[in-house]
């Protein structure tokens, strides 16, 4: 091949690899940009997934928590995890929102389980009368539907007004069993059923708060379904030692479960 036919043929190639060369560092300078903060309850910590920061205290804040885990794979400008064990939207307006600025770009959350008292229903699910765990849900329910709305929208109105430019993404909580699926004691059918429409009912006030902030809402449903409770590979913990772990994600749940969810809205 002569050197001038050599020339056509590498020209487009070298063109090609010249503007892939281009595309990938400016991707990565706009990751080396975000400035993150990761807000919410223990479903942001990370309690059930264990290793915990040593920081964290009482938080439980994990390094194999979805925030963590995003953080490590896209090396932010800055990262801020003050998610918390335990924590309302009460909590974490009151004291999570701190590193919230101006030049925040990035802010994840999830909230609203505990201010419907989801820790209450599940322990009187397991330790207590279909009839009366079917009642529990369905006053979590209402709770959903009356008095979390106002909530949510103080919440996310005061997350706004301290970060005006940051792209928000609640993110909701899982259906928690698979029904028929593999488990052969524990709570009934109907509870299950119950305890899955309860999730539902909060996904979907989460998802509709979230619209009226303007925030962008990821579910984590369709990744966790078949790997519910009952359905013989769990991203969830079922009763559990220690008992706190109970009714949270695994590692596995926040890596394949909540760290793509997040990731999709990102």
């Amino acid at each position: 091949m002569s050197t001038s036919n050599l020339r056509h043929v590498l020209a487009p190639l070298l063109l090609i690899a010249a503007t892939i060369g281009l595309v990938q560092p400016a991707h990565a300078a706009e990751a080396a940009e975000q400035r993150y903060v990761a807000l919410g309850d223990s479903y942001s910590s990370g309690v059930g997934a264990g290793s915990y920061l040593s920081d964290s205290g009482s938080c439980q804040g994990s390094s194999k928590a979805y925030p963590s885990l995003w953080a490590a794979a896209n090396a932010p400008a800055s990262f801020s995890f003050t998610a918390c064990s335990g924590a309302t939207t009460s909590t974490v307006k009151s004291s999570q929102l701190t590193p919230l600025n101006s030049a925040t770009t990035l802010v994840s959350i999830t909230a609203g389980g505990n201010d419907v008292g989801f820790a209450s229903v599940m322990q009187t699910c397991v330790l207590q009368s279909e009839a009366t765990c079917v009642n529990a849900v369905n006053n979590a329910v209402t709770q959903v539907n009356n008095t979390l709305p106002g909530s949510l929208s103080s919440l996310y109105g005061t997350i706004r007004g301290k970060a005006p430019q940051a792209r928000v993404v609640v993110l909701g909580y899982p259906r928690f069993y698979q029904l028929n699926g593999s488990c052969i004691a524990g709570l009934s059918e109907n509870e299950r059923a119950a305890i899955n429409r309860g999730s539902d009912a909060l996904n979907g006030m989460l998802a509709k708060q979230a619209a009226n902030a303007g925030f962008a809402y990821s579910s984590v449903v369709d990744e966790f379904t078949g790997h519910e409770i009952c359905s013989g590979d769990a991203w969830l913990h079922s009763v559990s030692v220690p008992v706190s772990n109970s009714y949270h994600p695994t590692a596995a749940g926040h890596f394949g479960g909540y760290l793509p969810a997040f990731r999709s809205t990102v």
